[in-house]
């Protein structure tokens, strides 16, 4: 993302897993707010950690003061091992959570499309849970997307081709699960990435308060 971007390798189960590490620009007297761990698109359709979308996200967390990780799932740059499904994917998501996870922190997860996918899936096995989950686009008709806690953030396009808007409405539905729809926005938000990183700020904070 920028010059101050971290490139470190982390152990995962098929090997070592490859991760961007972004520090947010603090006030004088401000403290870091937390950390997020952030999953990109499927990766054989191309996804990676610098997917546009997935930088734009990672950009919203750093101006609300979080360490932002991105990580490419096995397979894909420098990260080992092959593609698996998507089981194997969540596998490595955990491994980034433990790594970088800060018992004094809260713990954010996001993910855009299969992202998504991942991150909903990880939420699950997390022993302590996490502060709160934001979905993009989740790619509610192609995989299994958990059920997610009631305060978790979904954004999507309304003229999704890759994955029909209707689809996530049938997944958030029995979940009583709001979702905020973009007029006119497919898959990837062209065009519409400072909207996206808008929607992450102003979804992220609790009610009256105001954005950093």
């Amino acid at each position: 993302m920028n010059a101050q971007t971290q490139r470190r390798q982390v152990a995962g189960p098929a090997g070592e897993i490859e991760c961007a590490i972004d520090e947010p620009v603090l006030a004088e007297g401000q403290s870091l707010r937390g950390v997020v761990v952030i999953c990109h698109p499927n990766p054989t359709q191309g996804g990676t950690m610098d997917n546009k979308v997935v930088q734009t996200v990672a950009r919203g967390f750093l101006q609300l003061g979080y360490r932002a990780v991105r990580f490419n799932f096995r397979g894909i740059g420098q990260s080992q091992g092959g593609w698996d499904e998507g089981r194997g994917e969540v596998d490595d998501a955990l491994a980034v959570v433990a790594a970088f996870r800060d018992a004094s922190l809260p713990l954010a997860l996001a993910g855009f499309s299969f992202g998504g996918f991942v991150a909903s899936q990880a939420a699950l096995r997390l022993d302590t849970p996490a502060e709160r989950l934001l979905l993009v686009g989740p790619a509610a008709s192609r995989f299994g997307v958990a059920t997610v806690p009631a305060t978790t953030v979904v954004i999507h396009g309304e003229q999704d081709d890759v994955v029909p808007l209707t689809a996530v409405l049938d997944w958030a539905r029995p979940q009583a699960l709001p979702v905020i729809v973009v007029p006119g926005v497919g898959h990837f938000f062209h065009g519409q990435l400072p909207l996206l990183k808008n929607l992450v700020l102003r979804s992220w904070h609790p009610v009256g308060t105001a954005p950093v």
